[in-house]
């Protein structure tokens, strides 16, 4: 079991940045790989769009979506429990709510469907 309060969204111009934060607790966070995966009202989830990161229980591994792949920054410091996004260059497009997610589950093929725990999730919205 674990839980996970994400925290860091806001309101940001195109072309800003911010940085979100997860933190975990519950069990030995180095166990978790984790995700940040983002949701728009309104629409399904679609793995191109809404796939942001994902991050193995070392940090060594990582995984980006590509509408997002060199603009945002997946890490964690397994010491503190938490997880990072930290998003640059950001889109009116990524306006979204965003999740971060955990589960003892392979990096290298975890889906959305793999991970059992999740935020609450915070809003990130992107004026033009």
């Amino acid at each position: 079991q674990v839980q996970l309060v994400e925290s860091g969204g806001g309101l940001v111009q195109a072309g800003g940045s911010l940085r979100l934060s997860c933190v975990a607790s519950g069990r030995t966070f180095s166990d978790w790989t984790m995700g940040w995966f983002r949701q728009t009202p309104g629409k399904n989830y679609e793995k191109d769009r809404d796939f942001v990161a994902a991050i193995g229980g070392s940090g060594a591994t990582t995984y980006y979506g590509h509408t997002v792949k060199g603009r945002f920054t997946i890490s964690r410091d397994n010491a503190k429990n938490t997880m990072y996004l930290q998003m640059n260059g950001l889109k009116p497009e990524d306006t979204a709510v965003y999740y971060c997610a955990a589960d003892v589950v392979d990096v290298d093929i975890a889906t959305r469907s793999d991970f059992g725990f999740w935020g609450q999730g915070t809003q990130v919205t992107v004026s033009s």
